[in-house]
Order: structure tokens, then sequence, then C-alpha cells
């Protein structure tokens, strides 16, 4: 054997060798986390549920995320989530220049799928070693799950406030209704939540969730998903005032 093939021998095992250790290092499912009971009627729709074990409002994993959903996330988290691999080398060098120039951390660079991962892990801190754990988790996820699975699972366990974890949840907290029936600007309000859950502090900081609500529809307009007047009447809604009870129509189911 030639040395440049016993070279090329040896890389491609050892980068076989990490993935699979990695492979294994990631737990199948990637969330254990208790749920809320959660009971509909025979069309599917909620009648009732009940707090989860922790205390948490956090529905079972969602069968499908709403288009205009996917649509918001994707704009406002990871333009690019349909074509990396977990991992946005351009993202992230946007990130530590814009830093550099801040003189602190001011941008993540995270992917979608970082994230993910992040949240699988309990949120542990953002130093560079946890990054570059997050990474590898990223690229394993990605190797494993469809792109349509880890949307499914990042809105199903995304922080949305308080609380209320997952978008099935949170639509019914803040909206009174299934996900798939929120309009443009209450998905807007949902996508742009995971980045600063304490935004939707009853309130506080109200202003500062219409903006990044209104400055997301705006970018939807601009890449076309709107037309001017459907961003008109979108950002003419009002935002959630209270969070509303969950549906308890059968308490005795």
């Amino acid at each position: 054997m030639g040395r440049r093939k016993r070279i090329a021998w040896i890389t491609a095992s050892v980068v076989l060798t990490a993935l699979l250790a990695i492979h294994l290092w990631v737990p199948r499912p990637l969330f254990k986390t208790p749920t809320s009971t959660v009971l509909t009627d025979s069309h599917g729709e909620l009648i009732g549920a009940r707090i989860s074990a922790d205390q948490q409002w956090r529905f079972p994993e969602s069968e499908s995320v709403s288009d205009k959903f996917a649509r918001c996330i994707i704009a406002f988290e990871d333009s690019r989530f349909r074509y990396h691999l977990g991992i946005d080398p351009i993202a992230m060098c946007r990130a530590m220049l814009h830093n550099l120039r801040q003189g602190h951390v001011a941008e993540g660079g995270s992917t979608l799928t970082m994230q993910l991962a992040r949240m699988a892990r309990g949120n542990q801190s953002r130093t560079l070693f946890q990054k570059a754990v997050e990474a590898l988790w990223a690229l394993d996820i990605e190797l494993t799950y469809s792109k349509d699975e880890i949307l499914r699972m990042y809105a199903s366990n995304a922080p949305f406030g308080g609380n209320t974890v997952g978008i099935d949840a949170a639509a019914w907290r803040y909206f009174g209704r299934d996900a798939h029936n929120l309009s443009w600007a209450e998905n807007a309000t949902l996508a742009v939540l995971p980045n600063a859950p304490s935004l939707i502090h009853l309130g506080r900081n109200r202003e500062a969730l219409r903006q990044k609500r209104d400055g997301l529809l705006k970018r939807l307009m601009d890449d076309g998903t709107l037309t001017p007047q459907e961003y008109q009447l979108a950002t003419s809604e009002p935002l959630p005032e209270a969070p509303l009870p969950i549906p308890n129509q059968a308490p005795h189911l």
C-alpha cells in the first residue's frame, strides 16, 4: 500500500471511529422529559390536559410542524437550515466577527440543530467547550434524523416562556387554539420567543417582543413569503395579553 493510500485509509478510519463514538454518545431518544397528559375528542380537538410531573406545560411531541411556523423559525434562527449538516460555518464566522467588534458575546452563530442539541443536554453553560460538544451532537443528529424530524423535535421542546414548553402547549397557552391554526403574526411571535423566552413575561419588554416579531415579519415580506398587504395586516395584530387556561371540558376523564 502506497503512502498516500495508507494516510487516506488511516484518516477515514479515524473519522468513522469518531462518528461511531459520537453516535453511541448521543442518547436515543434525545429527550426523556415528562409530558403533559393530553385528552382529545374523536376529531382530535383538545378538550383537556394536565401539567407534566415537572410542572411544565409540555405536550407530547408534535406529529408535524405547520408550514408557517417552519418558515418563521428558519427565517429567524437559521436561514440555511435546509442545506447545512448541523454546523453553519458562515454563521459562525459572522458571529465571531460581530462579537469581536462588540467586545462581548452578542451573537451565537448556533444552528437550529445545535440549539436542539443544547436543549437535549440540559442547556449547559455557553462556553467554547460546550459549543464544540453541541456541534458534535448536531452533526450526529443531522446524520440520524431528517430535517423535518429535527424541526419537529425543536418545536416540541423549545422554551416559550414561564413553564410553557413546545409549540403545541404555547399555541394553547397564548392564543387558545391549535398550533396549525395560528396566523402569521402569531407564528412569528412564537418563533422569536425561544431566542429570549422571558420577553413574554406579562407587563415587561412587550415593546421589544413586538419589535422582534415585526422585524421577522418584515424579513418574510422581503424574501417574498408575505405580500405587503399580509405584512401590514400581520403587524397590526395585538400581542397576547395573558396566558390562557388550557381547555378543561372533561375533568372527570
